[in-house]
């Protein structure tokens, strides 16, 4: 494999996004929606009963490009949506997979997801192959889910599991208990809450949907490390916050990846610091690419139309990728 050639624009911030805090909350709340696109809905069938819902956006090359959301999102986050609009630009199928119980999954999955769902992406490859077996993959996943693509890709699973052609991760928590004390600490504790809110709204809904039993004791100001202990854990078969971020971090894993990955991350990411994925021993087929600013998965630039330098970069390394 050759390495991916870098987009010809880096990420040079406009000043009223000069820092990783502003790229990460006004990266997530400027307006700019990309237009909608026809789609239908579709689900996976997980071993232990739950189920998956995404959508297929029909194209027309011999390309399908799997795209899988953050913490607390869904397959409508406006990054989603923003990735759909530039696969289909280029004509390929898009499959859009919502983790267990969010979105249009609400009501099919007793378990929760988490940074190690690498065998529910791989679920979602499987069923992309045995539905469209003609069709080369492209996986795009970002944060929780980047970290949970790298985990497959690396084997850092359980099991074997089914992995893509090629892949780009995004913002990768790849050292879970750092990126814990790091999120906790500081203006980051912003987001800490934000997504503890989140979560615990998934929880409630899960309760409303009577597919669990009301046994999980979570309050508003946790730390995310509280949360894993008091929820994620158990209801995820792990002994505590500490055996789940061994598990489920990517980092130790990354050496043995062989599919084609490009990793994309800030050096002003507020909670996940750039130094894991960097000082990590990566094989050739992984490509790093490290911008100075772009926060959490923000990338505001000064010389793009609309301001999005992450729709761009991405569009470029896939064209990189699959021209291999």
């Amino acid at each position: 494999m050759r390495p991916p050639a870098p987009p010809p624009l880096p990420c040079r911030a406009p000043w009223w996004a000069a820092s990783g805090h502003l790229q990460t909350i006004l990266g997530n709340y400027l307006p700019g929606e990309p237009p909608a696109h026809p789609s239908t809905p579709f689900r996976i069938a997980l071993p232990d009963g739950d189920e998956l819902a995404g959508r297929h956006y029909p194209g027309e090359t011999g390309v399908l490009v799997l795209v899988f959301h953050g913490l607390g999102g869904d397959d409508q986050a406006h990054y989603v949506r923003r990735t759909v609009a530039i696969a289909r630009e280029a004509g390929h199928h898009v499959w859009t997979v919502n983790h267990r119980g969010c979105g249009a999954g609400r009501g099919l999955a007793k378990r929760p997801y988490h940074s190690g769902s690498g065998d529910d992406l791989g679920a979602a490859f499987a069923a992309a192959r045995e539905r469209h077996p003609d069709l080369r993959q492209l996986a795009i996943a970002y944060s929780l889910s980047a970290n949970a693509l790298l985990l497959n890709l690396g084997g850092g699973l359980p099991a074997p599991a089914a992995q893509p052609d090629a892949a780009i991760a995004v913002n990768p928590p790849v050292d879970l208990a750092a990126c814990s004390r790091t999120i906790h600490a500081g203006l980051s504790r912003l987001y800490e809450l934000r997504f503890i809110r989140r979560c615990r709204a998934a929880i409630r809904q899960r309760l409303e949907d009577g597919l669990i039993p009301d046994a999980y004791r979570t309050g508003p100001l946790m730390s995310l490390r509280q949360f894993d202990d008091a929820y994620t854990t158990r209801a995820a078969g792990f002994r505590d916050a500490d055996d789940y971020y061994a598990q489920c971090s990517a980092r130790p894993h990354l050496s043995k990846i062989t599919v084609p990955t490009v990793i994309l991350a800030a050096k002003d990411d507020p909670f996940i610091p750039w130094q894991h994925v960097a000082q990590a021993d990566l094989p050739p087929a992984v490509h790093l690419h490290l911008e100075a600013q772009g926060g959490h998965m923000g990338y505001l630039s000064r010389d793009l139309p609309g301001r999005r330098w992450l729709p761009y970069a991405v569009a470029h390394y896939a064209k990189e990728l699959l021209s291999q």
